[in-house]
């Protein structure tokens, strides 16, 4: 489990632990030695950010403490102190306008639809074509099998006792490893027809299964700029990530919107799918 509920920390006891460990065992000195930085969401509570400054200055005893807002950070990082900071990461979207160097509140707009709702999407997928996803902790050997015949593997004697949460975390490991090598994001709206015509990536799973796959290897990340491509969720309330951008633009003073446009900064590990920002781009210059 994360100690993080919308991009903010909601479990306090967790996140202590987390800085504990970071300090005896990577920081390797003492916390009263080094003034600390730290980002935040720029959605981030007012009663959050008291009560972190105060675990940082009571606790751990840091000279000096600075907290700011990653799409700042983001902003900064390439070089810009103003423009749209679009951020992909594992359990939202968002788009947060950043204006000489402050972030504008009022215009920030997030999605759920990111990098877990397309883990969700593979691992619905994988479990209706009756693919097994075995953790690579469990295998001790396996076969060379011909594409779609079933898997030949062996299973490790003597397993440990593992939790069900960290079987899972090695199970979904799988899954966004098979993600990143397979899918990838049309750079115009998904067509059965073209798609049809799109070359195909094999892949092979950890247990020696392996296939061709084809026009579903676009279709689900369709949804993140599609959502009235998703099957079983009410997509046509939700917004694509070029929907986002723009109504957070559309929520900033009309002056400053062509520099806003002029300078989209993209960030976030759901970003890294083969062909999104190739899509974003070409969304964002159709609007």
């Amino acid at each position: 489990s994360t100690f993080l509920k919308d991009g903010m920390v909601e479990d306090w006891d967790l996140f202590e632990k987390v800085l504990d460990y970071t300090y005896s065992r990577h920081v390797k000195s003492e916390p009263q030695l080094h003034p600390v930085l730290m980002s935040e969401a720029s959605w981030n509570a007012r009663t959050k950010r008291e009560k972190l400054t105060e675990i940082m200055f009571e606790k751990y005893g840091v000279p000096a403490f600075f907290l700011v807002k990653n799409a700042v950070l983001a902003a900064f990082a390439n070089g810009r102190s103003t423009g749209i900071v679009v951020d992909s990461g594992a359990s939202q979207t968002s788009a947060v306008p950043v204006h000489d160097g402050y972030v504008l509140t009022q215009a920030v707009v997030k999605s759920p639809l990111a990098g877990d709702f397309v883990t969700m999407q593979c691992k619905q997928f994988l479990e209706e074509q009756g693919i097994d996803i075995i953790p690579t902790y469990m295998l001790a050997g396996k076969e060379a099998v011909k594409e779609g015949e079933p898997a030949k593997w062996t299973k490790k004697n003597s397993l440990p006792e593992v939790t069900k949460s960290w079987h899972n975390y090695m199970a979904k490991e799988v899954i966004q490893d098979f993600q990143s090598s397979v899918l990838q994001v049309l750079d115009s709206p998904y067509d059965k027809e073209t798609v049809e015509n799109m070359p195909t990536v094999h892949y092979e799973f950890p247990n020696g299964y392996n296939q061709d796959f084809g026009s579903e290897r676009f279709l689900i990340p369709e949804s993140l700029f599609d959502p009235s491509t998703i099957k079983s969720a009410p997509g046509q309330t939700m917004m694509g990530v070029a929907q986002v951008v723009t109504t957070s633009v559309g929520m900033c003073d009309i002056d400053i919107r062509p520099s806003l446009y002029g300078s989209v900064t993209i960030t976030g590990g759901n970003t890294l799918l083969q062909g999104f920002t190739e899509r974003l781009n070409r969304d964002l210059s159709a609007k």
